[in-house]
């Protein structure tokens, strides 16, 4: 034991940065630690600025790792799209636990500062939209928030010209199991994909035999364990707002709770679920 402090230089650590690039520096924390700002005195604002903004981040990953998996999968390339797949599970993970954090704020927290939000709202989030958007559930209807972000507004309607995440799946899964796409029914693109019989034979056909199509066994599983864990994410929204608002209106307008339970019954992947039933 010593009482002289330690110095970290001793074994190599380098304790100047005039000249070079720090952590901070890296990661351009001065810009996003500057970027709350609170619109009350309230004790629990800044927790739910801080909450919302670290959502937003970890959805522009979930965009970033969505695209990057859509490519390999057009590619072929199945193994780094597993990995991709596995990693936004994982997203929506740290997502789900989010609202854990903001659960601890009471509704006699939130009214303290709720009128200072105006009509703001999670509802007008582009990227939770886009997220939606690339695995299939289009609602064109959902790009009038965003018609004064011109950039945002681009974004989601580029999206909605091209073939979703689920539909690459489905191309792929036809070309895999009948040789060519020539019985795929045409892709959704501006609006919620449904259940088609055709594709849920296919995903039967693989269910029953898991050892032949090993592969596409595995995405399904991969695509099965990612809308488990994006469900959870819109059940703890619900849930969380319900234990912080009752049944209030949002304060974007939505008719709050009854909005966000509706889109529990929102399937993504409606012909994997559904083929459960008859396995």
């Amino acid at each position: 034991m010593t009482d002289k402090a330690y110095d970290p230089s001793v074994d190599g650590a380098k304790m100047s940065f005039k000249d070079a690039m720090s952590y901070g520096d890296y990661l351009h924390l001065d810009g996003i630690l500057t970027q709350q700002h609170p619109q009350s005195d309230a004790h629990d604002e800044l927790l739910f600025i801080i909450q919302h903004q670290t959502s937003e981040l970890w959805m522009k990953l979930a965009l970033h790792e969505l695209g990057a998996a859509r490519e390999a999968l057009r590619e072929g390339d199945l193994s780094h799209m597993f990995k991709m797949l596995a990693r936004l599970s994982r997203i929506f993970e740290q997502l789900n636990s989010a609202w854990d954090v903001l659960r601890t704020m009471t509704p006699a927290d939130y009214t303290r500062f709720r009128d200072a939000l105006g009509p703001s709202s999670g509802f007008q989030s582009h990227q939770y939209r886009l997220i939606e958007y690339v695995l299939g559930n289009r609602n064109p209807n959902m790009v009038k928030p965003h018609a004064h972000v011109p950039e945002a507004k681009a974004a989601l309607e580029s999206e909605l010209a091209q073939p979703s995440f689920y539909d690459e799946v489905i191309h792929y899964l036809f070309v895999s199991l009948d040789g060519d796409a020539r019985a795929m029914p045409a892709p959704q693109l501006t609006q919620p994909h449904k259940a088609q019989p055709a594709v849920q034979a296919r995903w039967k056909t693989v269910y029953e035999d898991v050892d032949t199509h090993w592969r596409l066994y595995e995405l399904a599983e991969k695509l099965v364990d990612l809308e488990d864990y994006f469900r959870r994410w819109r059940f703890n929204h619900v849930t969380t707002v319900e234990r912080v608002i009752g049944f209030k209106r949002g304060t974007g307008g939505t008719s709050g709770v009854q909005y966000l339970r509706r889109m529990l019954d929102v399937e993504l992947f409606p012909e994997l679920w559904h083929l459960r039933g008859d396995l």
